[in-house]
């Protein structure tokens, strides 16, 4: 997403969801544990408005939380008349929704298709049923190639979440659930790595020690692959990682599992790593001693070096170069240049994920 695009965030906690899927508290995600009203909605986006720069922007309300769907339908419609009233004036461009795979059918979208929804996103977790039955879902994986199938006849743009590191959960299972995703040509998806939170059932099963979370080194791996696969094939994730708040963290609800405040960074960074060593290794050259001078796109800057400039150690450890230097350069995001002992190479790094994805 842009630098012009803002995001109005409605947190609906359990609202309309009557399971309790093992790894949820959604009042301990969202710090919210009220009913949510229709003033509450208009005064939430206009002092998210009045924040926001007066020049041309878009901005998209988002109902977050909870299974948007499974409300009563006529506090759906009350919910969702204040953000059409806001779209009809022209203060807000999109509308935006998350709920279950099992709480869609053809009346629920055409009553959100009569409220100018634009993008409604599955939380799906998994495509494995035996990942799904183990995390307390109450749907199965049919389900979700059902609703998204609707969804994208009706015309709304589809979202797909997915979390990895649920019970019985595997790097291969969560490979297989983003291949799958892949096939069912969402406009976005979201990865979550399983994090353990205060009061749920998962907290219960890791003390029992029945349940053992990734580590942030593991959680970086599968995400790096999964994020690979999603950009090469043009889908946008639009988020890695659980967002930091003031509940979730360590030492707050956060009990255990691979939480990083910069959990996509770390991943991002990953990415330059993996793509670099690999495309370095195959050039088969004396690197030892050598300077590297690297121009990236301004943006692309910190991933590349890495936090603590990690990748930029890595590398010189590897290979043993005398030095290494980073600078920006106008270049398209997708490319990378390489000046090793004034040798100029053009590396396209969706040309190498491609090839890296190949193995996955």
């Amino acid at each position: 997403m842009s630098k012009d695009y803002y995001i109005i965030p409605i947190f609906v906690p359990h609202f309309g969801c009557p399971h309790d899927c093992v790894f949820c508290n959604q009042r301990r995600i969202t710090g919210l544990s009220t009913d949510v009203t229709q003033d509450y909605v208009k005064k939430t986006i206009e002092e998210h408005l009045a924040t926001f720069p007066k020049r041309d922007i878009v901005v998209e309300v988002a109902f977050y939380g909870g299974s948007f769907t499974g409300i009563p339908k006529e506090i759906q419609r009350e919910l969702l008349s204040i953000p059409l009233e806001f779209k009809n004036q022209g203060r807000i461009k999109a509308i935006r929704l998350s709920t279950r795979p099992d709480y869609i059918d053809d009346d629920i979208l055409n009553l959100l298709k009569e409220y100018d929804v634009d993008t409604i996103e599955l939380g799906v977790q998994s495509l494995c049923d035996d990942v799904l039955y183990e995390s307390g879902r109450g749907h199965n994986s049919k389900q979700v190639y059902m609703a998204s199938k609707l969804i994208k006849e009706h015309g709304f743009n589809l979202g797909l979440q997915m979390m990895i590191g649920l019970v019985g959960d595997s790097r291969e299972k969560s490979i297989f659930t983003g291949k799958e995703f892949i096939k069912l040509r969402p406009y976005c998806v979201r990865i979550y790595p399983t994090l353990i939170i205060k009061d749920t059932y998962l907290e219960k099963l890791y003390h029992q020690e029945k349940y053992k979370p990734l580590t942030l080194e593991e959680a970086i791996d599968i995400s790096t692959d999964l994020i690979m696969l999603f950009e090469y094939n043009d889908i946008n994730v639009i988020r890695v990682g659980l967002q930091p708040t003031e509940n979730i963290n360590f030492g707050k609800d956060v009990i255990a599992g691979p939480f990083h405040p910069s959990f996509r960074q770390l991943v991002e960074s990953n990415k330059y790593k993996i793509l670099l060593k690999d495309y370095l290794d195959k050039l088969k050259l004396d690197y030892d001693g050598k300077d590297l001078t690297i121009y990236v796109h301004q943006k692309n800057i910190s991933n590349l070096v890495g936090q603590k400039s990690s990748n930029m150690k890595y590398f010189k450890d590897r290979y043993n170069f005398k030095n290494i230097r980073v600078y920006k350069k106008d270049l398209p995001k997708d490319i990378v240049e390489l000046n090793i002992s004034n040798t100029t190479l053009k590396l396209d790094m969706k040309y190498l994920t491609g090839q890296y994805v190949k193995g996955i």
